[in-house]
């Protein structure tokens, strides 16, 4: 049986502590967290999902995003209309003082419009976000099943 020792555990430690950091992007006031997407095919429409926390006290807005593997990133929102879910674009997405936005299933998100390149489970695709006063931050949507509901959770032994 194998022992693990003391630096060992350091070692471990401090590796999911940068896993941790590198899953979060910090962007001015803004901490963007937990960006991920689900896998499509090329040809066709992904979407980018993630939280948004501003921790200063001043509002932001994410006003564009753009991604290689995308032609185009449009922001979404979900909308009832008529007793039907419908996807429509949004000019920009508001971040007020001392909140937390966030894009997901069913509300808020970004749309990659006709991938250049499938999404495949297990990869990273990079994506910039475009904040009018933060500017601009790149992150990594980790990209899940087809199905899934949220970002894979870490795994706790």
């Amino acid at each position: 049986m194998a022992r693990i020792t003391r630096r060992g555990t350091l070692g471990l430690l401090l590796a999911a502590s940068g896993i941790a950091q590198a899953l979060a992007q910090q962007a001015g006031d803004l901490r963007i967290e937990g960006p991920w997407s689900r896998a499509a095919g090329a040809g066709r429409t992904g979407a980018g999902y993630l939280t948004i926390r501003n921790t200063g006290r001043e509002p932001d807005r994410l006003v564009s995003a753009r991604a290689g593997i995308a032609r185009a990133v449009e922001l979404h929102t979900h909308l009832h209309e008529g007793g039907v879910m419908r996807m429509r674009p949004v000019p920009a997405i508001d971040v007020p003082a001392g909140e937390t936005v966030t894009l997901g299933p069913g509300g808020l998100h970004l749309m990659l419009l006709e991938l250049r390149a499938p999404l495949n489970q297990g990869e990273a695709v990079p994506v910039t976000l475009v904040f009018e006063r933060a500017g601009e931050v790149e992150v990594r949507l980790a990209v899940q099943s087809a199905g899934a509901r949220g970002p894979a959770a870490p795994h706790r032994h």
